[in-house]
């Protein structure tokens, strides 16, 4: 059960704690779509002791309110307030996918109380300059984040439904991006923990609406409020050369533009690689003096 935490602008968000509660915390963000409960596996995040694990619902997720309208730059002012509601004044970010995006916005907007940062398989802004946004993207994202450019009446037309099939049955969209996955993704999603975790992600994310999901797209495809070169802090990127979901273009631009990125690039891996690096990266985050 995760516990509610209320925003200065009274929304509800749900949070979750894992770990030892006086351990170094790590606030750990989700993909797109997804929620609290998938960020890892559970076995990875209890063989950590001495860590404190927190996660939240991004707002239209699972049990969290809705901020419509909300940018990327919109995720600094909910972690501090999660953060605040736990007791936790410093912490390092850890985000996934387009959770990952949300982490670097946590880097250049709190830069008092995040002491690093990890963003894996991130995509970059659509506005970065000289970045073809949608290269080497699958066709399943490019059809996403095209109806996203067109508004939230189109996006929500395809979403909505797809929303209300995967609650009854989340292994559906496992099976529609099975499409873009490399030969890496599709074995890290045939291991029973990995995938047991990912249904159960999927199923909490969309449980009620699709609320969440259409945010994320619309936020992610619109300027982000705020600019990865500013990130004054240290920053892990970690990335699969064989990514289609958020593609190695998007990689080079941020190894590019943030200015203390230290940006691993893993051949032969794909997006859902960055479940079997996680271990790693979460090394390095929490050792500095740890090398790739």
């Amino acid at each position: 059960m995760g516990s509610t935490v209320r925003t200065a602008d009274g929304r509800t968000l749900t949070a979750q704690e894992w770990g030892d509660p006086d351990g170094t915390a790590v606030l750990l963000l989700h993909g797109t779509p997804g929620s609290r409960l998938g960020i890892a596996p559970a076995r990875t995040l209890d063989r950590r002791p001495g860590v404190r694990f927190f996660a939240y619902d991004r707002p239209g997720y699972g049990g969290s309110d809705r901020a419509e309208g909300r940018d990327v730059a919109h995720c600094a002012q909910d972690a501090a307030a999660v953060a605040d509601a736990l007791g936790i004044r410093s912490f390092a970010v850890l985000g996934r996918s387009g959770g990952g995006a949300h982490a670097l916005a946590c880097a250049a907007l709190l830069p008092g109380r995040v002491t690093a940062t990890a963003a894996l398989v991130a995509p970059a802004p659509r506005d970065g300059e000289g970045l073809d946004w949608f290269a080497g993207m699958t066709p399943y994202n490019v059809r996403e984040y095209t109806l996203a450019l067109r508004g939230t009446e189109a996006l929500t037309a395809s979403l909505a439904p797809q929303a209300a099939s995967i609650r009854e049955d989340p292994g559906l969209l496992l099976a529609e991006i099975s499409q873009g996955l490399s030969p890496s993704d599709a074995e890290a999603l045939a291991e029973p923990a990995t995938r047991a975790m990912l249904l159960t992600n999927y199923r909490t994310a969309l449980g009620t609406s699709a609320d969440g999901w259409i945010d994320d797209c619309l936020a992610l495809a619109r300027p982000w409020g705020f600019d990865p070169a500013d990130i004054p802090g240290r920053v892990l990127l970690w990335h699969g050369a064989q990514d289609a979901f958020s593609p190695v273009g998007h990689f080079h631009w941020l190894a590019h533009w943030i200015p203390h990125a230290e940006a691993t690039l893993a051949e032969g891996m794909g997006h859902f690689g960055a479940l079997t690096a996680f271990d790693d990266v979460l090394d390095r985050l929490l050792n500095p003096k740890e090398t790739p």
